[in-house]
């Protein structure tokens, strides 16, 4: 089965078991208020890393650098804001891990060093010469 599939299946499953669980624990009114707590303060504090993000990008850029980890880290911040935005515990649990720098580094050691071990030594080039002839054509430009 597809795996994208499958995530659109459990993850609402998921969702709706957290739902019942704790709404059982803490009442319906209670976890309905959690929800759109979580919601906003997640927004607000993805603004918020987002915004320093910026900064630290344009803090490379003066210093003639690439800023990479920003790029990549200002799309982990907004996927993070979406999973906090999306009603849920344990989507929101991803997306506050996701907003926090510590563990952000984490996920991304994690992320790279599983791209890293994939290299292959093999060298992916073609050698090869050339040489430059000149046609009447060229001389009319």
């Amino acid at each position: 089965m597809n795996s994208i599939l499958l995530l659109i299946i459990i993850i609402p499953a998921i969702e709706i078991f957290l739902f019942i669980k704790i709404g059982s624990q803490i009442g319906a009114i209670t976890t309905i208020l959690l929800i759109f707590i979580t919601a906003a303060v997640g927004v607000y504090y993805a603004k918020y890393e987002g915004l320093n993000t910026l900064k630290a990008g344009f803090t490379q850029l003066s210093k003639n650098k690439s800023p990479t980890y920003e790029m990549i880290s200002g799309a982990a911040i907004a996927f993070a804001a979406l999973l906090l935005i999306v009603p849920g515990f344990a989507t929101d649990i991803l997306g506050f891990l996701l907003i926090f720098p510590i563990t952000r580094k984490i996920f991304f050691g994690k992320f790279t060093k599983k791209f890293k071990t994939r290299k292959t030594e093999k060298n992916n080039f073609i050698d090869g010469d050339f040489e430059d002839i000149e046609d009447e054509n060229d001389k009319k430009l």
